[in-house]
């Protein structure tokens, strides 16, 4: 993002004035004096170096278009873009720069604080969240529209859980798509982890029903509740899924999203969280937005924590997310993507 940024603001500062021989400019005079030239632009405000001197707000105000249209281009909705930049103004004018610095690098500063600040949400650790509770088991409900990775995502999280000592079973939920049950199912074996299921058709809720009842009487940490990937807007997946939540009482429902579809998981999570509430977020594929705006969006938007996120196919490639490996992504050096 910050390669994106730090490219347009530059294009729209930094452009070196026309040649002299150049459109209206006159021919060369005797003695050495030539025609009408452009005027030398004066100083840069965004890559002078401003030592000893205060940053002038008409010099953020210069900046500050081409910075929404580059945070716009980078996925980051429109509402986050001016939370930033109201940071950013409140951040640097009137302020001194300290020996060396300039407006460039003061500006990378302020949005990476205010970058830190949006995507560090308090996120209990789930793994000591689930052996401290009681009565067994922690039932997780998974929510998202169609192709995003969910059922996968139930299954990368089912072996991370493991790995932590932790048991766990999952409930086919998805009884609308045949396919679905059968993808759990194989994940299931693959992994030495109960799939609770019933007919292609049945009730979700009664699945999900089942399922406690079995940790329960197993003994069994968790119960994963995979749901019918549905587009928000439709009413009766809705409904359902809020009949799921009552039968189910969910201590943790989560979103995935997959990152590289722009604005629209920012759009989605909104609205699931509007309608059925949503405590935390699973972004696929983040490792492969180079951009990272929308991961920013969404978190701004539904004020809930990013708890893993998507690194690839294999059962490993779910990781619990880090703030700083995403601001490391979003501000390192290099080309503008």
């Amino acid at each position: 993002m910050w390669a994106a940024i730090r490219s347009r603001l530059r294009r729209s500062e930094g452009e070196p004035p026309p040649s002299p021989s150049a459109g209206a400019s006159g021919p060369a005079r005797p003695g050495g004096t030539s025609g009408p030239t452009a005027p030398s632009p004066g100083p840069d405000p965004f890559t002078e170096s401003l030592l000893g001197h205060r940053i002038r707000e008409t010099s953020l105000e210069e900046i500050t278009d081409q910075l929404e249209i580059a945070l716009l281009q980078s996925d980051v909705a429109l509402p986050v873009a001016e939370r930033l930049i109201a940071d950013l103004k409140r951040a640097l004018t009137g302020k001194k720069l300290r020996w060396g610095a300039d407006l460039e690098s003061a500006v990378r500063s302020s949005l990476e604080r205010s970058v830190r600040t949006l995507l560090s949400k308090p996120a209990p650790p789930l793994a000591e969240t689930i052996r401290a509770y009681q009565p067994k088991p922690f039932v997780i409900l998974f929510l998202g529209v169609n192709g995003t990775g969910k059922t996968t995502s139930i299954a990368k999280l089912s072996g991370w859980l493991r790995r932590q000592g932790l048991t766990c079973v999952i409930a086919a939920g998805d009884t609308f798509r045949a396919g679905a049950i059968e993808q759990l199912l194989v994940h299931g074996e693959r992994l030495g982890i109960r799939v609770v299921r019933q007919q292609e058709g049945s009730d979700p809720a009664a699945v999900a029903f089942d399922a406690i009842e079995h940790a329960r009487a197993k003994g069994v940490d968790v119960v994963l509740i995979d749901t019918a990937g549905r587009q928000h807007t439709n009413d009766n997946l809705v409904a359902e899924a809020q009949k799921i939540r009552r039968v189910a009482h969910p201590a943790l429902t989560l979103f995935v999203g997959d990152a590289l579809s722009g604005n629209d998981v920012v759009e989605q999570a909104r609205l699931f969280h509007s309608a059925l509430g949503i405590d935390g977020l699973i972004l696929t594929k983040l490792d492969a937005d180079v951009k990272g705006g929308a991961a920013l969006s969404t978190v701004f938007t539904v004020d809930r924590p990013i708890l893993f996120f998507g690194t690839g196919q294999g059962y490993d490639d779910l990781r619990p997310f880090d703030p700083e490996w995403m601001i490391e992504r979003l501000f390192r050096e290099g080309d503008a993507a």
